[in-house]
């Protein structure tokens, strides 16, 4: 027989394998002991819209805003007005006119992480292809603040958070060589080339705290500013940088989890909210386990869509955790059969209320504590 013919055949035998594996849920991961169910979530439609990434309320409470798929930032307005368009990352937007086309990114823009400076009423917005960026309290066009560090493009700008009293900014680049689109090949392939930089907006300088992150991800203060958190979501792990104090510059584990980490947001009582995309399956601990396991899955003839549903266990799912300031978990909420919540990347506590975003989903889910 052919190689190729011999080659396309086992592929194509595997893949069929791969699809009934999936369709039985024998690759799921297991629910988390003692987790709530966040199924009673209720949920707030976008329309027109995709992907609710990163959620802020501004200084008077207002909102939430959250970017979108297409490169807009949307205000919530309550339920008489609906969403409401608030700014936009790039110019060039005649042709972004699809809620969800990944391959227009580059040109209409992708916000993630967004952040109020309660100061001054400015939106921060780490877009994933323009980096960062920020616009006043009226909206409109951002203004372009990074585009890259120690002469490196900024690649996959990602989340961040606002160090009011110093005028500093910590955010992530997930990647240097992959772009926001390409995020399952860069956990396939265990790619360590993520950073965590510092902004310091009077001197316009930025520096470069961590690299070799796998997948730098979601950023949050401690309370007294004392460290800095970023989520390494490829370890499933998030790493504490002391920034005062005797442990200044060191670096730990301050939390492993059941799953693979996404923004990180702090409450009121200095404790962390952490949004996890799916635990981590069967197939996901292989391909990070064993990098030949992790190639050979993307070599196969696989959509987008059946290698995600590979990553997640071929079961949509949400759970969100709670940690604490020594990085314990507190609480962990679920919704195991992805009923109501799906694929989450953020949870933000507010008012008695959990507000939750997702990046794959045309919702924004709202959940009473």
């Amino acid at each position: 027989m052919n190689p190729k013919l011999k080659l396309a055949l086992s592929s194509t035998t595997l893949v069929a394998s791969i699809s009934i594996l999936l369709s039985y849920n024998i690759l799921a991961p297991p629910a988390v002991p003692g987790s709530y169910h966040l199924h009673n979530a209720k949920t707030i439609r976008l329309d027109s819209a995709f992907g609710p990434e990163s959620l802020a309320f501004d200084a008077n409470g207002d909102g939430p805003y959250s970017g979108v798929a297409d490169g807009r930032i949307l205000k919530w307005q309550g339920d008489a007005v609906g969403w409401t368009d608030f700014a936009f990352t790039s110019s060039h937007r005649e042709d972004c006119v699809r809620p969800f086309a990944p391959e227009m990114e580059h040109i209409c823009g992708r916000p993630l992480g967004l952040r109020f400076d309660k100061k001054t009423g400015d939106l921060y917005i780490a877009d994933a292809y323009f980096g960062l960026q920020v616009v006043g309290p009226a909206g409109g066009l951002a203004t372009q603040l990074i585009t890259e560090a120690e002469g490196q493009p900024l690649y996959f700008t990602n989340d961040m958070d606002i160090d009011e009293l110093d005028d500093v900014i910590y955010f992530t680049d997930t990647s240097t060589s992959f772009r926001r689109r390409q995020f399952l090949p860069s956990i396939f392939t265990t790619d360590k080339t993520g950073r965590l930089l510092k902004y310091n907006k009077s001197s316009k300088e930025v520096t470069v705290l961590l690299r070799g992150l796998a997948f730098a991800n979601g950023v949050a203060l401690s309370k007294d500013s004392s460290f800095v958190l970023v989520a390494e979501t490829t370890t499933c792990r998030i790493l504490r940088l002391w920034l005062r104090g005797p442990n200044a510059g060191n670096v730990e584990v301050f939390s492993e989890l059941p799953g693979f980490p996404d923004n990180i947001r702090r409450n009121k009582k200095g404790e962390f909210w952490v949004a996890l995309h799916a635990k981590k399956g069967l197939v996901a601990k292989l391909a990070l386990s064993y990098s030949l396991f992790g190639n050979t899955v993307l070599k196969l003839p696989l959509s987008f869509k059946q290698l995600h549903s590979l990553f997640i266990g071929g079961k949509p799912h949400a759970i969100a955790v709670k940690l604490s300031e020594n990085g314990e978990i507190l609480e962990v909420l679920e919704d195991t059969e992805g009923k109501t919540m799906r694929f989450i990347s953020e949870v933000e506590e507010k008012d008695g209320k959990l507000w939750i975003g997702s990046v794959m989903m045309p919702f924004v889910g709202i959940y009473h504590l």
